[in-house]
């Protein structure tokens, strides 16, 4: 009596319960993740509404953005500076007045026309593209968006134009410079390593060579990591052929 009573009741089980797992329709579909819009964000009738999540943006699409906004001011200071070097070098070599030069000297803290020229001949492109990259996050850091700080430059004005950082050192503020667009937040980075006193190293060697992976080395002080910084430059450069940009002055 038993076996019959087990044979009826498997002639009305569903047929679905034995569909192979595969064969389901929601193991074939992919599943949307889906968001819920938390109440103390949203007005309470759309506290039922929910939004459909949105994925973030390939690195390959960040660093196709980044270099669409930060190489072409760099271009554009780096043919600047480079133009003004140029002349104050022949105007140097023709023996020209040396008090025609003592406006920019002042600027930028030289005591001589050697001084002057090693302040004044700007840098390779591809570093000053891979300190842009890592000290602005590939051009997604709060500085930079708020600020067009692509450098991470800090301030120690306070009537000059800049925002405060996130974290504090002890009880002390930390602040960085405000830019009204990028490019000026170039010239600006540009203009701290022609006059710094902790780059004169860096200076002095650009007369001598345009390799940049010998150049970083003597960036050392621009970040408290010191030499690891310098090697992360130098592996961001490689890694993405910046250098190829010392080599092509117009690439947009």
């Amino acid at each position: 009596m038993a076996l019959i009573v087990c044979f009826f009741a498997l002639l009305i089980i569903p047929a679905t319960c034995f569909r192979p797992e595969a064969n389901r329709p929601e193991a074939s579909t992919p599943k949307v993740s889906i968001v819920k819009t938390p109440v103390s964000e949203t007005n309470a009738s759309e506290t039922s509404v929910s939004k459909v999540s949105i994925p973030e943006i390939s690195v390959q699409e960040k660093k196709a953005q980044f270099k669409a906004t930060i190489i072409p001011a760099i271009n554009e200071v780096y043919s600047d500076l480079m133009q003004q070097y140029q002349e104050v070098s022949e105007s140097v070599q023709a023996g020209d007045d040396i008090d025609k030069f003592a406006a920019l000297k002042k600027r930028y803290k030289a005591a001589n026309n050697d001084e002057l020229l090693m302040a004044l001949k700007p840098h390779p492109q591809s570093i000053a593209i891979a300190q842009a990259a890592m000290e602005s996050s590939w051009a997604t850091s709060r500085f930079f968006k708020e600020a067009n700080n692509v450098f991470g430059v800090w301030s120690y004005n306070k009537n000059e134009a800049r925002i405060a950082a996130g974290t504090k050192r002890g009880e002390q503020t930390i602040w960085v410079k405000k830019y009204s667009s990028v490019e000026a937040s170039v010239r600006d980075y540009y203009r701290t390593l022609a006059r710094g006193d902790a780059y004169k190293e860096f200076r002095a060697l650009k007369m001598e060579t345009n390799d940049p992976y010998e150049l970083v080395k003597k960036l050392e002080f621009y970040s408290e990591r010191r030499e690891e910084y310098t090697n992360e430059l130098s592996t961001i450069i490689r890694y993405n052929e910046f250098d190829t940009y010392d080599e092509q002055k117009t690439i947009l």
